[in-house]
């Protein structure tokens, strides 16, 4: 049984902390939000004043943040590192840009720590089901002592390179993700306008060549896949919002690194374009009403 301290409680960390503790880990949870925290407890996590003591003799340190700045400031000001041993793991499961998760991976390695960045796929679902998929980034030796963590979490783990190796193929995959449920709905509205039905299409589509994850998992329209987000209101699953932020990170990337992504580009404009009229809220599967033109 290991001392873990999470740092972020929201729709995905809340969940994960649950399911540690369902393993037989002592989970000690801290986040800004009090329903989080009270969400959390109901899950058998304790609550933690702050950081610094849901550190205190911790094993392993798990944030799950928005944003890289989020990441950083709880590695380099929150007196973090003064609070655990030398050698403790630190893993960050949240989806940040790969320059902020090479920065968190330095500033471990300078207090002497071990760490990986581990962001996840799967979406709430996944995260209370444990059937996420974690992307590694970090040593070997980091790695190998989260992986059985990690497992607790989810049903697949793939170390895939150095630091900042995880984060870069969660941004990979989700561009993947965005620019397939684009061509998924404009599919469907397609095939709305020729007076083909949805069953139809999808009958065909989910078992030829058309087939991908946006389709048979995430379907946009109601009926064929009973457990998608548009049988329930759209209501995420995984966010517009969430796939604008993950786009933009994509784009940051490419830039960067002089890739051309022209498709993933126009992915990110049409799904910021959805959330800024009233979407972000809603399952990122919702954008087929825009592309309908409603």
């Amino acid at each position: 049984m290991a001392k873990i301290a999470f740092i972020g409680l929201g729709n995905m960390g809340g969940p994960m902390a649950g399911n540690l503790v369902k393993k037989g880990h002592e989970v000690r949870g801290v986040d800004l939000a009090k329903a989080n925290l009270d969400a959390a407890a109901k899950r058998g996590v304790v609550a933690a004043a702050d950081i610094a003591e849901a550190a205190q003799g911790a094993d392993v340190v798990i944030t799950m943040l928005p944003a890289g700045k989020d990441t950083i400031s709880v590695y380099a000001k929150s007196g973090i590192f003064e609070a655990v041993a030398k050698g403790t793991l630190f893993i960050d499961c949240s989806t940040i840009d790969v320059a902020s998760a090479r920065l968190a991976h330095e500033l471990a390695a300078k207090a002497g720590m071990l760490s990986i960045d581990s962001p996840v796929s799967g979406g709430v679902g996944g995260a209370e089901a444990a059937t996420l998929t974690l992307m590694a980034g970090g040593t070997k030796q980091a790695f190998d002592k989260a992986r059985p963590l990690l497992e607790c979490v989810g049903k697949k783990v793939v170390h895939c390179g150095d630091a900042g190796a995880g984060q870069a193929a969660k941004i990979c995959n989700n561009m993947i993700l965005g620019v397939s449920m684009i061509a998924v709905s404009e599919a469907f509205v397609l095939a709305e306008k020729l007076g083909l039905s949805h069953d139809a299409l999808f009958e065909v589509a989910s078992t030829s060549s058309g087939q991908c994850w946006a389709l048979t998992s995430y379907c946009p329209v109601p009926g064929p896949v009973p457990a998608s987000p548009a049988n329930n209101g759209y209501k995420p699953g995984f966010a517009s919002a969430l796939m604008v932020k993950d786009l933009r990170l994509a784009q940051e990337a490419a830039a960067a690194s002089g890739a051309i992504t022209p498709l993933g580009a126009l992915a990110a404009q049409l799904f910021a374009m959805h959330a800024n009229h009233g979407a972000a809220g809603a399952d990122f599967s919702s954008i087929i009403g825009m592309i309908r033109g409603k």
